[in-house]
């Protein structure tokens, strides 16, 4: 019996983060868990692709737009089930035995019609990655609308009959998301993202950006549109 899982990763310019994201991953190898590993490269010029390669991904290329980079990815995947990861963030020790019951519960349920996401932290902590990170966690709980940067287990016929990932170069993660309404639950393990943009730009405004460039798009505006105003 073939392993379930393809995990799929979108990357641009990722060398230096990466590896601790894949590193993480070999507890779900042991496992028996992952049957292969897809990059999705959006034309890096570092040393990315070669990280990738060295670690035995299948590596497919595009243009650099996170939500088509993850629809020509996830198009690639062989696996029954889907774990999307970005290349920054790194799942934390106990991940595997979580999505090991998650699997095992929709087995004995006989269906694969619900996804997961995980829990979220940031690298380092301090009291404003754990406010930020209560928010997410909250924010997925109640509305529903966990981010890229939580992951997502899905299983290959959910994410079809969903339609996947939009071709869009923002909020493809919110899109897939509100698609899957009703039929997201946390998985019991923990995605651990970096802090440096938001310690970077600062705490709260990058926060409020985030919040805002939500609003924006619950709202209607352009995808498009979005990516340009937030790139700046």
């Amino acid at each position: 019996m073939r392993a379930p899982i393809s995990v799929v990763i979108p990357t641009l310019n990722a060398q230096a983060c990466l590896p601790r994201c894949l590193m993480a991953l070999g507890e779900g190898l042991n496992a028996g868990l992952i049957r292969e590993l897809v990059v999705s490269d959006g034309g890096s010029t570092d040393a990315t692709v070669r990280v990738a390669e060295a670690a035995g991904a299948e590596v497919v290329s595009g243009p650099a737009s996170r939500g088509g980079q993850l629809r020509r990815g996830c198009d690639a995947a062989q696996g029954d089930w889907l774990l999307v990861l970005h290349a920054d963030t790194v799942l934390l020790a106990g991940w595997s035995e979580a999505v090991v019951r998650k699997l095992s519960a929709d087995n004995a349920n006989l269906q694969a019609d619900s996804a997961g996401y995980f829990l979220l932290s940031f690298e380092g902590g301090g009291a404003p990655a754990r406010l930020v990170a209560a928010w997410a966690n909250l924010r997925s709980r109640v509305f529903g609308l966990p981010y890229g940067d939580q992951g997502l287990l899905i299983s290959r016929a959910l994410y079809d009959a969903v339609g996947g990932y939009p071709d869009i170069p923002l909020m493809e993660d919110v899109a897939l998301a509100r698609a899957l309404k009703g039929r997201l639950d946390p998985v019991e393990g923990v995605a651990e993202t970096s802090a440096e943009k938001y310690r970077r730009q600062g705490w709260l405004r990058r926060g409020g950006r985030n919040l805002m460039t939500l609003v924006r798009y619950l709202s209607g505006a352009d995808p498009e549109a979005l990516a340009r105003s937030y790139r700046r």
